[in-house]
């Protein structure tokens, strides 16, 4: 796609997943925790790629290579809702800045960007800077990796995979999963930056078995958890969702932690996110043995003409 060589860390725009991966897949493979969302997200895109999928926004693939060609971060571009936000991984400050440089010099727009701190935020100042916008905060966020599991009190029922003709509840969950995260952080519902999958992305990922729910003892279905596929032996466990009649009974942990379990006997490491601001979530995890990694941030960029929560 692109290269842009400078005296310091120079960086280089890939189109195709396919190519990125094998121009950072050892880079990403060294810290795979870390590089969860990038490593998860190609793997993604090149399995959409193969029947067609064409993503609506821009769709790009970042390596940051140091003076000698070693790969020293890398980010994407290629997320489905718009803002289309970038995510970009640790990388060298001076980097950060240059991919904001880099694009505004070919006049792509960028009102988001999420993933490591310090880099996002030196980027979204930047991006702000050449724009004349304002950095806002829409979520502070946080990488955890599950260590030693710790089984929390056991609590009737079992897990099951959803199954296609769970398609319609596996939607409403997951949409209700993002608004209800908002206001447990004490956000306006519907106030944050989320990116939602249509229902044939749902349903991919159904049959490839990356949705279950908790049963009841009578059977009914009263918590959601998902977990992406493992991207150099780990997986990221999310949505993670009850409905407010269904909380304080331990479906979600009991859930989260049989879902970490079948990951770990696989061999898989598993990961998730919190959100900062949410201290329930943050005191599950905690208590199921999860530990922080890194510290991450969805910024937005704000400009008097655009509205942004």
């Amino acid at each position: 796609m692109s290269a842009i060589r400078q005296a310091g860390p120079w960086l280089e725009f890939l189109a195709d997943p396919g190519d990125f991966l094998a121009a950072a897949g050892g880079h990403l493979a060294a810290e795979p925790v870390l590089s969860t969302v990038v490593a998860t997200g190609a793997h993604r895109r090149l399995t959409q790629q193969a029947v067609g999928i064409t993503p609506p926004g821009p769709d790009w693939w970042l390596v940051v290579r140091d003076g000698s060609g070693t790969v020293i971060g890398t980010g994407m571009r290629s997320a489905t809702a718009e803002p289309y936000p970038l995510f970009l991984l640790p990388m060298p400050d001076e980097a950060a800045v240059g991919v904001a440089r880099a694009l505004h010099a070919r006049g792509e727009q960028a009102l988001a960007v999420n993933g490591a701190l310090p880099a996002v935020r030196l980027c979204a100042d930047e991006l702000a800077r050449l724009s004349g916008g304002e950095v806002l905060v829409n979520r502070r966020t946080r990488l955890h990796e599950l260590t030693e599991l710790v089984p929390p009190r056991p609590v009737p029922g079992t897990l099951v995979a959803a199954v296609e003709q769970d398609l319609d509840l596996v939607t409403a969950w997951f949409h209700a999963f993002v608004t209800d995260a908002d206001e447990q952080a004490g956000r306006p519902r519907g106030a944050g930056e989320h990116e939602l999958p249509d229902q044939g992305e749902l349903l991919r990922r159904i049959r490839s078995g990356q949705y279950w729910f908790w049963t009841d003892e009578s059977g009914r279905r009263v918590h959601l958890t998902g977990a992406n596929p493992p991207s150099f032996g780990v997986a990221r466990i999310g949505p993670v969702y009850t409905p407010p009649e269904q909380r304080g009974r331990g479906w979600a942990s009991n859930a989260v932690a049989e879902v970490s379990r079948r990951l770990q006997a696989a061999g898989v490491r598993a990961c998730l996110f919190t959100d900062q601001a949410n201290p329930t979530s943050n005191r599950v995890y905690a208590a199921l043995g999860f530990r922080p990694v890194m510290d991450t941030a969805n910024l937005v960029i704000a400009h008097s003409q655009h509205a942004v929560a």
